[in-house]
């Protein structure tokens, strides 16, 4: 079994440390970077120049969104949360919601307007709301980019406004973006194409500013859902753009196009490629049960292998018909055991070949049984 478990965790570790796209590529994009992914498997179907570091400008915002979603769900700030906004987040330039400075807002209306119209001010509150400072949340960023595997990035601020030393690829941007779109709620943020938000003191008369979503594919693109637009002079035209159709979402990533058009066109261009050409194959869902295992000496007779996390894989829609999948499970195992211990796997063949394996896990702990246990048990049986 150790042996068996090495093996696993060996794959796993290798597919993850190697990106590359499945298939060669015919096309090129104007941009000086680019990628296109599959959001469910992570697979790269198109990529150029994925790792170069550059400038992304406000497409910085998806990794502040993230945090600010990991916070809520933790349970460590609420939507409701009523967040004043500091002299620097007033003083921010760019896109804001123009916001004063001791006014208070709530943190769902500051991520409102973070996801639909790309407010620089409302960055600097949530980051300072949720960590303290804007500098221990930049830090934070970082070491998530860190978990995430996103080896070409360092964040400098939470907005994207210039800075020396803030810079990322496309590839870590598909990262972060694939990791956002985990959170529903960000959906209907990241959709929203028109709404209005109040600002200004109470003391004062408050005003409704209408904010319009800076991704126009949400309006343009058929199953558009997402993410981030952003431009500075030095970064161009930058976009992390997502769309579902059926059971696939992709995600392309520009940066550097040199204008808006070029930019939402290209997007457009690698997202029909990623829909016309490939499919989604469900292979499982998140912890679904793939078999019933006997526990020897265990204080429950049985336990359910699961899949930890929902499993498809990409393949061509001509070879659709290539993939098959076997499920090697154990007949029966001895306690004790903890839940996520490996005790099987998915095998997935292409054209009869071994193409991708999976683990299959204890669905939750089992401790080993005592003698009474193992006495009523064994009386059970005979009767």
């Amino acid at each position: 079994m150790k042996k068996f478990v090495r093996v696993i965790i060996f794959t796993m570790i290798f597919s993850l440390a190697i990106p590359f796209p499945l298939f060669a590529m015919e096309f090129d994009v104007n941009a000086k970077s680019a990628i296109l992914i599959d959001a469910n498997s992570g697979e790269v179907i198109y990529e150029k120049n994925p790792h170069e570091k550059l400038p992304m400008a406000s497409v910085t915002k998806i990794m502040t969104m993230l945090l600010a979603m990991e916070a809520i769900e933790s349970g460590h700030v609420a939507l409701t949360d009523m967040v004043t906004i500091s002299p620097r987040a007033a003083s921010m330039g760019g896109s804001q919601l123009y916001m004063e400075e001791g006014e208070q807002q709530s943190l769902e209306t500051l991520l409102k307007g973070i996801s639909i119209c790309s407010a620089n001010d409302a960055c600097v509150a949530v980051g300072e709301y949720i960590a303290g400072t804007e500098e221990v949340f930049v830090k934070k960023m970082n070491e998530k980019a860190e978990l995430l595997g996103m080896m070409n990035t360092n964040f400098v601020n939470t907005n994207g406004l210039p800075a020396e030393g803030h810079y990322s690829s496309a590839y870590d941007i598909s990262l972060m973006s694939k990791e956002l779109l985990k959170y529903p709620r960000i959906h209907e943020w990241l959709t929203t194409w028109m709404t209005s938000i109040k600002v200004g003191l109470p003391t004062k008369e408050q005003t409704n500013l209408e904010i319009t979503n800076t991704n126009r594919l949400i309006k343009t693109y058929p199953g558009a859902n997402g993410i981030k637009t952003g431009y500075t002079g030095e970064a161009g035209y930058c976009l992390s753009a997502s769309a579902t159709k059926e059971n696939m979402t992709l995600i392309s990533v520009v940066l550097g196009s040199p204008t808006s058009k070029i930019r939402f066109n290209e997007s457009s261009k690698l997202l029909d490629y990623g829909f016309a050409a490939f499919e989604s194959i469900n292979i499982a869902g998140e912890n679904q049960v793939l078999g019933k295992i006997k526990v020897d000496k265990g204080d429950s007779d049985y336990i359910n292998g699961i899949s930890e996390n929902k499993i498809s894989i990409l393949v061509r829609k001509e070879e659709k018909q290539s993939i098959n999948k076997e499920i090697h499970i154990e007949e029966n195992i001895s306690a004790p055991l903890k839940k996520g211990d490996v005790v099987g796997e998915i095998v997935i063949f292409k054209n009869d070949e071994i193409y991708k394996t999976y683990p299959i896990i204890c669905e939750k702990d089992v401790g080993r049984a005592g003698i009474f246990t193992l006495y009523f048990k064994l009386f059970r049986n005979i009767m």
